[in-house]
C-alpha cells in the first residue's frame, strides 16, 4: 500500500472515529499530495519518497507555525499545529540520533575520499540524497562541517 493511499485510509477511520483535528491534518496532506499529482510535469503519480517529501515540508512549516503562534502568545493555535505536526511525524521515517547521524556521515566522508571542508560540497550532495527523511539539512551540514574540519 503506497504513502498516499494509506493517508486515504486513515482520513476515512479519523471520520469514521469523529477525530475532527486528525481528519484536518490528514485532509491537508492529501491535498498537497493531489496537487503535486497534477501538477505540470507529473506523471500524475507519486512515490512514497515524493510523499515523504511533502510530508517533511509540511511538518517543517507547521513547526515554524507554532514557534512564532507560541512567541505571539496564541497557545490556542500553537497547539493545534503541534497536533497537526505529530500527525505528520507519525508518517515519517524515525529521525537519526546524533552518534547514528556521526557514524552515517564518517561512512559517507570515506566514500567519498573527503580530507578538508573544501569538499564539503561533494559530502553534502551524498549525505543529502542518503539520509533525505532521517534527518534535517541543518543537522547534516552541522554535523559535515564538525567532522571534516
Amino acid at each position: 500500500m503506497s504513502l498516499f493511499d494509506q493517508i486515504s485510509a486513515d482520513i476515512l477511520e479519523a471520520m469514521k472515529a469523529r477525530e475532527k483535528e486528525k481528519l484536518e491534518a490528514l485532509r491537508g496532506i492529501k491535498k498537497v499530495m493531489i496537487e503535486a499529482k497534477s501538477a505540470a510535469g507529473s506523471t500524475g503519480e507519486l512515490s512514497d519518497q515524493e510523499s515523504l517529501k511533502i510530508i517533511q515540508k509540511l511538518a517543517k512549516q507547521g513547526t515554524d507555525s507554532a514557534t512564532i503562534y507560541k512567541e505571539q502568545g496564541r497557545i490556542d493555535l500553537y497547539q493545534q499545529e503541534i497536533f497537526q505536526v505529530k500527525v505528520f511525524e507519525s508518517y515519517l521515517p524515525q529521525k537519526l540520533s546524533d552518534p547514528e547521524l556521526t557514524e552515517a556521515i564518517q561512512s559517507i566522508i570515506a566514500e567519498v575520499g573527503a580530507t578538508s571542508i573544501k569538499e564539503m560540497g561533494k559530502v553534502m550532495g551524498l549525505a543529502s540524497k542518503k539520509l533525505a527523511g532521517l534527518a534535517d539539512g541543518k543537522d547534516i551540514s552541522d554535523k559535515v562541517k564538525a567532522l571534516l574540519s
